[in-house]
C-alpha cells in the first residue's frame, strides 16, 4: 500500500468534470480520480470549513460512526476495473459482549491515551469520492494499492516533469469555493 494525500480538487479542463488529485507523500506519483459534482462539493466544503445548516450525507455517516464508538482507521483505493476505481473504508470497532459479530477483516491492537485496546477491523465497500469525503472529515489516511498505481499508469514526476507541472499549475489555480457556490446554487 502507498500512502497518499489529497493534492488538489478541481476540474478536468477537457470536459469540466470534477477531479480529485491524490499524490504520494514524496510528491513523485499522482493519481487523478474523476468524481461527481455533488461529491466534489462535499469535499470542497469540508476543505473550506464551510458548515451547511443541515448535515450532508458524509457528515451524517461520520456522526453515526462516532456515536457507535467506531473510528475510521483508513481508506484504501483497492482496484480499478474498466476505468472505474473501487475503494473501502476501514473502521475500528471495539468488540463488546452481547453485540452481534460484525463481518470482520480480523482484529488488531491499538493504543489510545496509553491504553491498549483489542478492536475488530471492519472493511466497507465505498466509492472513492465518498471514502475521500469521509477521510477529509476524520483526518483518516488515504492509501492506494500498488496494483491500482500500476494499472492507472501513474505519472512519475521525473519522467514527465513538464506535463506534471502543467497539471499541478492547473490544480493550484482552481478555487474550491467554486464547488461550494455550485452546491449552494443547486440545492
Amino acid at each position: 500500500m502507498i500512502e497518499m494525500q489529497l493534492g488538489g480538487l478541481g476540474f478536468d479542463p477537457r470536459n469540466m468534470s470534477p477531479i480529485i488529485l491524490l499524490r504520494d507523500l514524496d510528491e513523485r506519483n499522482f493519481l487523478p480520480i474523476w468524481i461527481g459534482m455533488f461529491e466534489a462539493a462535499a469535499i470542497a466544503m469540508e476543505l473550506q470549513e464551510f458548515k451547511p445548516p443541515r448535515p450532508m450525507t458524509h457528515d451524517l455517516l461520520v456522526g453515526i460512526i462516532d456515536i457507535l464508538g467506531a473510528e475510521v482507521d483508513r481508506i484504501i483505493i483497492t482496484e480499478i476495473k474498466d476505468d472505474t476505481f473501487y475503494s473501502s473504508i476501514e473502521l475500528l470497532v471495539a468488540k463488546e459482549d452481547g453485540l452481534q459479530d460484525p463481518p470482520s477483516e480480523g482484529s488488531k491492537k491499538i493504543i489510545r491515551e496509553n491504553i491498549e485496546y483489542e478492536v475488530e477491523v471492519i472493511r466497507l465497500d465505498a466509492r472513492p469520492s465518498d471514502a475521500i469525503a469521509i477521510a477529509v472529515r476524520t483526518d483518516a489516511p488515504i492509501y492506494v494499492s500498488e496494483q491500482v498505481m500500476f494499472k492507472a499508469k501513474m505519472v512519475n514526476a521525473e519522467k514527465d516533469q513538464e506535463e506534471t507541472q502543467k497539471f499541478k499549475d492547473f490544480i493550484e489555480n482552481i478555487n474550491p469555493d467554486d464547488f461550494a457556490k455550485y452546491y449552494k446554487n443547486n440545492s
